[in-house]
């Protein structure tokens, strides 16, 4: 299985198959976000096992929008909230931390750092880049000692 972008802005999850003929594919869904449906329908038209986690590995490799699921839209509403400085309670921490197997795997300072931003919407994030580019203009323009060129002269000998 395979996934292609088309020129109209859709995607197509297509199948290749051997024939007598020579190698043919089908599409098994057209759509412009991968989501639990048509993860669904792909699922039912292709003809062997296709497991979701995979399905939107892939997808997401394509460049292909991919709705989250449940369990990663309330991970990133945790998540957001913890930037915010609020904690659940106890016995719901070490629930969590039990369920995630807290520990297994090192998380990025980079990654810590973004986490805010995870669920944000295309809104907060297009705010948060115009509050960056005017920032970025109140910088004051390097000073210019001469106008001639910044790197040294190359003299042949």
């Amino acid at each position: 299985m395979f996934i292609v972008a088309r020129k109209n802005g859709t995607w197509e999850a297509r199948e290749s198959s051997r024939t007598p003929e020579g190698p043919r594919s089908r599409t098994l869904a057209s759509f412009r976000i991968l989501d639990s449906q048509t993860a669904e329908l792909i699922r039912k038209r292709a003809s062997g096992a296709v497991d979701e986690d995979e399905l939107r590995q892939m997808a997401a490799r394509a460049g292909v929008p991919v709705e989250a699921t449940p369990a990663d839209q309330a991970g990133a509403a945790l998540l957001r909230s913890f930037s915010r400085g609020e904690q659940p309670r106890r016995a719901i921490s070490a629930l969590l931390a039990s369920s995630l197997g807290a520990g297994d795997r090192p998380v990025s300072h980079a990654a810590e750092a973004m986490s805010g931003w995870i669920g944000a919407t295309q809104q907060e994030r297009s705010e948060a880049l115009v509050d960056l580019l005017l920032l970025a203009d109140r910088f004051p323009a390097p000073a210019r000692t001469d106008s001639g060129p910044g790197f040294p002269r190359i003299r042949s000998v």
